[in-house]
């Protein structure tokens, strides 16, 4: 194998990786149609060009933001599951349940899954949203061992989660705004002495 082009690919591989998660800062804001790579290119403080070169066009560079958020929630849901190890599946479900809650205290990675929601009807994006969502219902079913039917509440309550947090339903006190946020916890967005959220 040829050492110098094992050396560029790493190399390219891990420009990769550094420009992911200021790209998901920058779609997570703008979503997927009003972000120009130039943004992603200013926040990663590389020249549009280079983007392209590591990720060949803006589809491809979000398919692959929506596809590392989604591997940040598989690790947040595995990593919960560890503490309970053994435990009864609705115990292991609430143990991941609040890794998740935990995660997307970074407003970052919702709003993306959001904005690649509001593109699914982009081939490439839907086929990335069912990719991350085969792995992260099979990796709560395998580490849960619950029926279907609870995994599948699982995965509703954090969708509802989504709504209650994006729309701030929980800032209503309206009956039918107490009726969809009552059990539902989530985290207020990290944020600095400025009152500035803060992204990690």
């Amino acid at each position: 194998m040829n050492t110098s082009s094992t050396r560029l690919r790493s190399t390219a591989d891990e420009r990769r990786t550094g420009v992911l998660p200021q790209a998901l800062r920058v779609f997570a804001k703008t979503g997927y149609h009003a972000t120009p790579v130039s943004d992603v290119a200013t926040a990663a403080g590389i020249s549009q060009g280079y983007v392209i070169r590591l990720f060949g066009t803006k589809l491809e560079l979000f398919v692959a933001v929506v596809d590392a958020c989604f591997e940040r929630i598989a690790e947040a849901l595995d990593a919960g599951s560890e503490h309970v190890r053994g435990g009864e599946p609705q115990e292991v479900l609430d143990a991941m349940s609040d890794a998740y809650v935990e995660l997307i205290a970074d407003r970052d990675l919702l709003m993306l899954q959001v904005h690649a929601q509001s593109a699914a009807d982009i081939a490439e994006v839907r086929d990335a949203i069912r990719r991350g969502m085969a792995r992260v219902t099979q990796l709560v079913s395998d580490r849960s061992h619950a029926a279907p039917e609870q995994v599948q509440r699982f995965i509703a309550y954090g969708q509802l989660c989504h709504l209650i947090v994006t729309a701030e339903l929980d800032q209503i006190d309206r009956p039918w705004a107490r009726t969809l946020t009552q059990g539902i916890r989530h985290l207020e967005p990290l944020t600095t002495k400025a009152g500035e959220e803060v992204k990690s």
